[in-house]
């Protein structure tokens, strides 16, 4: 039985070209980067190199400005507890919305209930965008960062980036954007977004697992996390992990350079797959924005069914998909996302996220089409719940 792999937005395979861009930095050009020989030397010119080509990619203004980190995770929780320990003296109040991903949740929490933080948790409308005037809002005087997502990891919902780091700028509050969905399908120039830090990881891009990036403008005071021997400008101690800095700065110039023809590919592929469900399936509904969403996401919830359920009877016809995000799958808790748009738990409990990648055909498509209609109808006849889309809607 072959595998049909949507769910892409929790992990994405390791590209050929960016595995050969890696396999000699394992075994040849394995020189510790901080080492002064010819070995090391090499290895250090190896990363100066992949740090100029991030830098270049995203339009940052100094190679200084890119940190080289452990995960996307890493990089958010830097980011946030940085510019918290750093500039708590001018405030302890920060912005994010009820919908990003539980790096910037957790982190948050954290500081409320470690470090005597305030922290203000945006609304999102219906279809999970936050409105640029309850950020403003939002704003104190002693407000020093404001952390929103760029594109949501379970809904797909693209926020209005440019504009809420805009405000930010008009108040002299340091923003930062979770960019991990964003990294291979949308615009990545730090210029062009008006940001202060940006947050992207590997695995989301066909790059290894193991490697993230925070982009820093020089100008924003943050303390490091690790400490140690001073790598990466003495913001993230610890000798770097050469070979996933060099494949992740190879997976991001690629998926950047391929992003627009892919993204045409990838949205056919979703509409071909959304409309097949409402075609086959009563009751049916898409979450998230209609048309401002990442090209590959599809998240549906199919009422009076649980989605875990209809995620399993997929996986038994190896159809790989998940009902929100993989970072809390053993959660029996309903996706916070969906209920932060104001729909119910019922919805919540009877979402699949599908999303697709590079190697997503219209064969396989077909094949959810071909299969789901029968497990929705299997699992809604046993099922005590009989809901109508007014209801859920309304």
């Amino acid at each position: 039985m072959k595998e049909i792999y949507l769910d892409h937005a929790a992990t994405t395979y390791v590209r050929e070209e960016v595995r050969q861009a890696m396999s000699k930095y394992y075994s040849e050009e394995f020189g510790n980067p901080g080492s002064f020989h010819t070995i090391g030397l090499r290895a250090k010119e190896a990363l100066a190199e992949a740090r100029e080509k991030v830098r270049k990619l995203i339009n940052a203004g100094r190679e200084h400005e890119i940190i080289f980190t452990g995960s996307g995770t890493e990089s958010i929780n830097m980011a946030i507890k940085g510019v918290a320990a750093a500039n708590k003296d001018k405030g302890k109040h920060i912005v994010t919305s009820k919908i990003e991903h539980e790096a910037v949740l957790e982190t948050c929490y954290y500081l409320e209930k470690r470090e005597g933080f305030e922290v203000t948790y945006l609304d999102v409308d219906r279809y999970g965008q936050v409105n640029p005037e309850d950020l403003k809002k939002a704003i104190r005087d002693d407000t020093i960062l404001i952390s929103i997502m760029y594109a949501n990891n379970e809904i797909g919902t693209i926020q209005k980036i440019k504009e809420l780091a805009e405000i930010a700028k008009e108040h002299k509050i340091y923003f930062h954007t979770d960019a991990c969905q964003a990294g291979g399908t949308l615009d990545i120039d730090t210029q062009n977004l008006g940001v202060d830090l940006m947050t992207i990881n590997g695995s989301k891009i066909y790059g290894p697992k193991g490697v993230g990036l925070l982009y820093k403008k020089m100008s924003v005071k943050m303390h490091p996390l690790i400490h140690g021997g001073g790598q990466e400008n003495g913001m993230r101690s610890g000798t770097e992990n050469t070979a996933s800095i060099i494949g992740f700065a190879k997976a991001l110039e690629l998926a950047q350079s391929e992003r627009e023809e892919e993204n045409k590919r990838l949205l056919h592929l979703r509409e071909k797959l959304v409309d097949g469900i409402k075609e086959k399936v009563p009751k049916v509904m898409l979450n998230g924005h209609p048309t401002e969403r990442l090209p590959n996401n599809a998240n549906i919830t199919i009422l009076d069914v649980e989605g875990e359920a209809m995620m399993l009877y997929l996986n038994e016809y190896g159809i790989c998909t998940s009902s929100g995000s993989a970072c809390t799958s053993l959660s029996l808790d309903p996706s916070h996302v969906i209920l932060a748009m104001g729909l119910p738990y019922e919805v919540a409990h009877g979402t699949l996220r599908f999303t697709l990648g590079k190697r997503t055909t219209e064969e396989e498509i077909d094949k959810v089409l071909e299969v789901l209609p029968g497990i929705v109808q299997s699992l809604r006849r046993i099922s005590p719940v009989n809901l109508t889309l007014e209801e859920v809607q309304k």
